[in-house]
């Protein structure tokens, strides 16, 4: 680089730092997929269970999304949501599962771990699934601090009423996790509900979803997820607990919402919930964006030489040239494919001469 080009360099970078742009360094410009560039965003502040009590207190609707890999988490933390739920639903949208007990707990941390090493400011909670939490509390804390410790959540969710209060309180008072609970419709246990149903239009059934609500309020959870609901069950639970509620199916009441990615995004195909609103349609996108990719590819239009490569220093490239053409008898053509285009031939390698 030339005095005259690192001058401009620095003084663009000064004006950049005056007028407030944040800079990159060079060497993170050289980033990809392979190697990204790590880089948090140091204006918002970590969110925290304070940071949900307080907004609760302060009357402010909660927004909770699901995440299920790094790049899903990247792009929830930069759009400055409050909480990112690794959910189980990632069995049927990720895995391709036809419910979500089929999934594990050695699955279930290895997603979280890679969400959150995306989620550096959303909260994280992650679901405990189907079989780690039911049979006893020892089970229960001891799986709720392994995906702690191992999965890197900042909470765990239990798919329970009233009947989990004894394991929630060892969870939370015996081990200091905290818990959000997840009431309604449990899409573990939806066989016994008879299947993917709303729960609660019966008084009787939406009495029942008030008591669990107040049993996990009084176990120790510091949020609960209300699904598939009467809105008029939502407005009463809401109303009745002294904790945030986190709708899905549960109408505008609640303290907040929370929705499934692939859902609202457009991209799982079997289905959509009547509760969700698509907010993108990526799934047909990403099919005719990948649809382009093989047509360019096969037209030999991709990569572009110059656009997409990398060059080797002049006085090596004509180095290159003339031992290939010594040692194998090829020409190579400008960007260095053969001049017909053709993939050649394997041959055998011989290691040049160092120069």
């Amino acid at each position: 680089m030339t005095f005259g080009a690192t001058a401009s360099h620095k003084l663009l970078h000064a004006q950049r730092l005056w007028a407030g742009i944040p800079t990159v360094r060079a060497s993170l410009a050289r980033a990809y997929s392979a190697r990204p560039a790590a880089l948090r965003d140091e204006a918002r502040a970590k969110v925290t269970v304070r940071t949900i009590k307080k907004l609760y207190a302060d009357g402010q609707p909660i927004s909770m999304v699901t995440a299920y890999d790094y790049p899903t988490a990247v792009a929830c933390d930069r759009a400055g949501v409050d909480m990112v739920l690794v959910g189980d639903s990632l069995a049927m949208v990720a895995l391709g599962h036809e419910d979500t007990s089929q999934i594990t707990m050695d699955e279930m941390i290895h997603h979280s771990k890679a969400v959150a090493r995306g989620a550096r400011s959303a909260f994280l909670v992650t679901d405990l699934p189907f079989g780690t939490y039911q049979s006893d509390e020892l089970s229960a804390v001891n799986n709720a601090i392994r995906m702690v410790k191992e999965g890197r959540a900042e909470a765990v969710k239990l798919e329970a009423g009233r009947r989990a209060r004894a394991k929630i309180d060892a969870i939370v008072n015996g081990a200091g996790v905290p818990v959000v609970g997840h009431i309604g419709l449990t899409p573990q246990t939806a066989v016994a509900l008879g299947g993917f149903r709303v729960q609660g239009k019966s008084v009787s059934n939406a009495q029942a979803l008030v008591d669990d609500a107040l049993a996990l309020q009084d176990a120790g959870c510091f949020a609960m997820v209300l699904e598939a609901m009467p809105s008029l069950v939502a407005e009463t639970i809401t109303r009745l607990v002294r904790v945030p509620t986190i709708g899905i199916g549960a109408g505008p009441m609640t303290s907040g919402q929370v929705l499934v990615l692939s859902d609202m995004l457009g991209m799982f195909d079997r289905f959509t919930p009547k509760f969700c609103r698509a907010f993108a349609d990526l799934g047909p996108r990403m099919v005719s964006a990948v649809g382009e990719y093989k047509k360019a590819v096969r037209a030999a239009e991709f990569p572009a030489e110059g656009i997409h490569t990398y060059e080797m220093p002049m006085a090596a490239e004509e180095r290159w040239r003339t031992y290939v053409q010594k040692q194998f008898g090829m020409e190579l053509g400008p960007g260095g494919r053969t001049a017909q285009q053709a993939v050649p031939a394997p041959v055998s390698a011989a290691t040049p001469e160092a120069n």
